[in-house]
């Protein structure tokens, strides 16, 4: 796996098109005008423009149902629409920017962070982008965000809810969307079911949002100094499952879903339970983070002894690196991220590896003997852990490593 990927919002940006509305919606405050049309008929000057008077093409139409895949052919899958965006199509992507009082330019740059396709001139948007496109541009206005910014919190944020989404719909609306009667479809019994469970979902979202956001939060103005906030020394491990490219030739693909979905779950309860913080899963691997070595090293054990006592698990390898990385937009980069991964590719089944920084700082915490002959002197069993050395190494992209075989002293505590 890639672990310096940058991820990006996907999609192309809304192009202009369509009259705008004769009486926009209320303004936020005082906002750039959108230029006027030429007298062509130019919605707006540019090698995108479109002749305001065009009716929506067949491709504009293609778009927008593959932007909100929605048909404007079904009317019982139209009403769903617009019960979950609490409004009904409205707007053109020009005139929710006219409406909203921002350009095209940087409506076309949420639009597409978010994660949303062009959509031409079809008229697919609602009040609710109106009013979205309204707020971030008016933070940007304040000065609360720069444009930059304001574009990342688009991007995370449309990135973090399509994963959720797809999961919800996926495993959880399929299963509880059984037609109860011979006859009826399954649009007909997801329609009174949003309706009842989506006012209780958006409160729950949002609570565990904002129980996040002050997690994170107590976190960061904890950080010794102000370069830590962005820059930090973290534990970071990568826990990866051994042969799972000859299981997903073997298993069907129930069976492969069932399997990812129970590592991912025991992988996640495992590092939140014990002072972790889960970074991302990726099938057969995740991520996670500790701000402390003890904690960080304690997990990967955890997950090993847990794994090998379910038969239908394969054996598992954790690879784990102590220094300074970078985060961004929930994910975490730099050397020390790369040489935790490399860690794990070359990891024993079954064992954890980590390099001499974590093994140094296990030491400076006395969680581990400098030696085993410092331990056996030792009248109490007091360390947590053993570090074995082992052959130092040439890894690529990152000279020569030593690694260190990680094993626990005593059972876990």
């Amino acid at each position: 796996m890639t672990v310096d990927d940058t991820g990006s919002g996907t999609g192309g940006h809304p192009g202009p098109g369509g009259d705008p509305e004769p009486e926009p919606g209320p303004s936020a405050g005082p906002r750039p005008a959108v230029p006027e049309a030429a007298g062509d008929g130019a919605a707006e000057a540019g090698p995108h423009a479109v002749a305001r008077s065009e009716e929506p093409s067949a491709a504009d139409r293609s778009a927008a149902h593959n932007t909100t895949g929605t048909s404007d052919d079904d009317p019982l899958a139209l009403r769903l629409e617009a019960l979950i965006l609490g409004a009904e199509r409205r707007y053109s992507p020009f005139q929710a920017a006219r409406s909203a009082g921002v350009s095209m330019e940087l409506a076309s740059r949420f639009w597409r962070a978010m994660g949303f396709a062009d959509i031409g001139q079809a008229k697919a948007l609602t009040e609710a982008d109106v009013l979205a496109l309204r707020r971030l541009a008016g933070l940007v206005e304040a000065g609360l965000l720069s444009e930059a910014m304001a574009v990342q919190v688009a991007r995370s944020t449309g990135q973090t809810t399509a994963r959720l989404a797809e999961w919800q719909i996926d495993s959880f609306l399929e299963g509880l969307t059984e037609p109860p009667e011979p006859g009826m479809t399954r649009t007909e019994v997801t329609y009174p079911l949003i309706e009842l469970l989506l006012p209780e979902l958006q409160e729950f979202l949002v609570y565990v949002w904002r129980r996040q956001l002050a997690a994170a939060t107590g976190r960061v103005i904890q950080t010794a100094d102000d370069e830590e906030m962005v820059d930090r020394r973290l534990c970071v491990a990568f826990a990866d499952l051994v042969g799972f490219t000859r299981l997903t030739r073997r298993l069907e693909e129930e069976e492969l879903g069932e399997l990812v979905e129970a590592f991912e779950t025991t992988a996640a309860d495992l590092v939140a339970a014990h002072g972790g913080r889960l970074v991302k899963t990726l099938g057969d691997e995740v991520l996670y983070v500790a701000d402390d070595a003890r904690v960080a090293a304690d997990i990967a054990l955890r997950l090993i002894e847990t794994l090998a006592h379910d038969e239908t698990m394969p054996e598992l390898r954790v690879g784990m690196a102590f220094g300074t990385v970078t985060t961004r937009m929930g994910d975490v980069f730099g050397t020390t991220v790369n040489l935790a991964s490399r860690l794990t590719s070359i990891a024993p089944r079954d064992a954890v590896l980590v390099d001499s920084e974590l093994a140094q700082e296990l030491r400076r915490t006395q969680d581990a003997p400098a030696t085993e002959e410092q331990a056996k002197e030792e009248e109490e069993e007091r360390y947590r852990f053993g570090l074995q050395p082992m052959w130092q190494r040439p890894v690529r992209g990152l000279g020569v490593v030593e690694p260190w075989l990680l094993t626990r002293r005593g059972g876990p505590r």
